[in-house]
């Protein structure tokens, strides 16, 4: 008889900095929505991911906090879901480890972010921890038995090498011990595109600030950002489908849609023949709407670190509960020897 588990939901969110409109789009709105379905829902902060490029120490404590700040400020109640860092939660190290020992170096050679990562640098310069990255987000995924990942199309392929890793452990040992975790993609902006090329992901590394929304920007600087983002001179179609070719018209409008929870269809339908000159100011006070109480609060915590830190640590209490047994039973199935000190 196959093995039932229990629904769970985990996702992690790498701490670098400058969370931005598309982070929370793209995974923060859809983490608060999935915490009200009543499932399991686990939240980490993947700061041993961070750190597989060389990361400043205060830096990135800070970058951790202000993760964790954007997560609460965005609607996660850390008393319903599990909020935590990934560092303080042994058992995603120690899983890593065994997962290394499964996935297999073509698997993980083939990776589509290390081909990306390394293409034209010296792969060999590269860490260790860097090509091994996937094996680590299978053991964040697996140490709590999560069944479900909402995850972006970039992370697909390694989601999918997760699945791979659970089905080889369980046929390597004659097990039904992990279960084959299934992707969640969903929502009408999962990616969000960036406001100076529509056909560019919005991303905190982008070398313009105009080219994104920081959750850390006030009012002024997010309609300022709106009002120069780039458009075409056509009006808005009748027509979704008509939006395809019209890559910037297409983001705003799906912008639009994500943050008053309708679809593109209704957008276009309250919207047609629209110019941007009268579309853009009602986003701008949409968005100003939607995110500027998430600044205030993001703002509040984060004079609070110690307060953050608590939050964190029980958050970690309450993740290595659930994971402590899991791992130990991977332990005695690999054959560890475990002896019961204390």
């Amino acid at each position: 008889m196959a093995t039932t588990f229990a629904p769970r939901i985990f996702s992690g969110i790498q701490p670098s900095g400058g969370i931005t409109l598309g982070n929370y789009l793209g995974a923060l709105k859809r983490f608060v929505e999935k915490q009200d379905e009543g499932i399991e829902t686990i939240y980490c902060m993947v700061d041993m991911h961070a750190i597989t490029v060389w990361q400043d120490p205060e830096t990135l404590r800070h970058q951790t906090r202000e993760g964790a700040a954007a997560f609460i400020a965005a609607g996660i109640d850390p008393a319903r879901s599990i909020l935590f860092n990934q560092s303080q939660v042994a058992a995603h190290a120690q899983l890593a480890w065994i997962f290394n020992c499964v996935a297999r170096m073509g698997w993980m050679s083939r990776m589509t972010q290390w081909k990306d990562k390394t293409a034209g640098k010296n792969a060999e310069a590269a860490s260790l921890g860097l090509f091994a990255y996937p094996a680590l987000m299978a053991a964040d995924i697996m140490a709590y038995h999560a069944t479900m990942v909402p995850v972006g199309e970039d992370q697909k392929q390694h989601l999918e090498l997760t699945r791979d890793i659970a089905i080889k452990f369980n046929n390597d040992y004659g097990v039904e011990y992990f279960p084959v975790v299934e992707p969640l993609i969903e929502g009408v902006a999962t990616r969000v595109m960036s406001l100076r090329d529509g056909t560019k992901k919005m991303s905190k590394s982008d070398p313009s600030d105009q080219s994104r929304i920081n959750l850390t920007d006030d009012a002024d600087t997010i309609a300022g950002k709106i009002r120069k983002a780039k458009t075409d001179a056509a009006p808005l179609p009748d027509t979704a489908g008509a939006l395809r070719d019209r890559p910037e018209a297409r983001n705003l409008v799906s912008i639009y849609a994500a943050l008053a929870g309708h679809t593109v269809d209704q957008v276009i339908a309250d919207f047609a023949g629209a110019q941007f000159g009268s579309f853009k100011p009602a986003l701008a006070d949409l968005a100003v709407a939607k995110l500027s109480p998430i600044t205030t609060e993001m703002n509040r915590l984060m004079k609070d670190p110690a307060e953050i830190d608590r939050i964190l640590g029980h958050g970690a209490d309450r993740a290595e509960a659930i994971s402590r047994p899991i791992v130990d039973r991977v332990y005695d199935i690999t054959g560890m020897i475990r002896s019961r000190r204390g």
